[in-house]
């Protein structure tokens, strides 16, 4: 039997062991996604069309807050420029080596924090302080540290999300049941097998909302930055259009930013999914709402 054969005979096995009950449940939870979906667009097109409809009649000054249809006009004025894509790219690119810098780095501090409770103890004051320091302030060192470029919009990035990370992971390690932990070392695991085998298996939720919270501190981190130094990206189109009083660019630029950023968050709800397939669980048995 070919291996699509074999997969679809083998999905409608698993069809047939499935309760009656157990589809009215599944399909009920299809119904409700698709329900929270179009309740999701339908909102959507009607603020696009009450802000439309606002500056069509002047009810607001489309001069400060624009309008769909001059967004439209602004998207399409870049993309003949042969911009539109160069500083998209530029800004997307920032974000995303940020965002993996900041994850990667984020999980390996918690690690390491959870390996040695004693740099845990001493460094624990450290974290809540620079969690509270507000990391924009250092923008302007940064730049000088680094130069103006590429390099300090990243760090910027960093340093926003790093520390986040890091509490994030590492309160879900702390948040591990310690039977379980107890019970591979009573059977001879080592550290490192209570880290692979428990730890990280049982703190990827928290793993997951850290990816989630380091997607809008990315694109804050990369927007600061471009604001303070830059040549290209959708913070210098932000920054230029409120000099020359294009608040058409700068509502364009922000518009840009929502959707690229929600793409982003989609990126990572996929991965958690993909996770959990791989493993076998059911994402929606485990989670009603994506």
């Amino acid at each position: 039997m070919s291996e699509p054969a074999a997969f679809t005979e083998l999905n409608r096995q698993h069809q047939l062991d499935i309760s009656p009950e157990h589809a009215q449940y599944l399909n009920q939870l299809k119904r409700e996604k698709t329900a929270v979906l179009a309740t999701q667009i339908i909102i959507l097109v009607l603020l696009v069309a009450l802000w439309e409809i606002l500056a069509r009649f002047y009810i607001i000054d489309p001069f400060i807050t624009s309008q769909p249809s001059r967004i439209v006009n602004t998207i399409v004025l870049l993309f003949s420029e042969g911009v539109l894509f160069h500083h998209i790219g530029v800004t997307c690119v920032e974000t995303i080596i940020g965002f993996l810098l900041g994850t990667v780095c984020g999980v390996l501090c918690a690690i390491i924090l959870w390996w040695s409770r004693f740099l845990s103890a001493v460094s624990e004051p450290y974290l809540v302080v620079l969690n509270s320091l507000p990391k924009i302030a250092l923008g302007p060192v940064f730049i000088v540290w680094i130069g103006a470029g590429p390099a300090a919009i990243i760090v910027m990035t960093l340093a926003i999300s790093l520390i986040v990370t890091i509490l994030e992971v590492f309160n879900g390690f702390m948040g591990v049941d310690k039977e379980k932990i107890k019970l591979v070392q009573s059977f001879g695991g080592s550290k490192y097998q209570v880290l692979s085998k428990v730890l990280l298996p049982a703190s990827f939720p928290s793993i997951i909302n850290a990816l989630k919270v380091n997607v809008g501190l990315s694109w804050v981190g990369v927007i600061v930055g471009e604001f303070l130094v830059s040549k290209a990206g959708l913070g210098y189109l932000i920054v230029y259009g409120g000099q020359v009083f294009k608040l058409d660019l700068v509502m364009t630029s922000v518009v840009i930013l929502g959707i690229a950023a929600m793409l982003m968050y989609q990126g990572v709800v996929w991965f958690e999914g993909y996770v959990l397939r791989k493993n076998g669980h059911r994402q929606g048995e485990e989670k009603k709402w994506q």
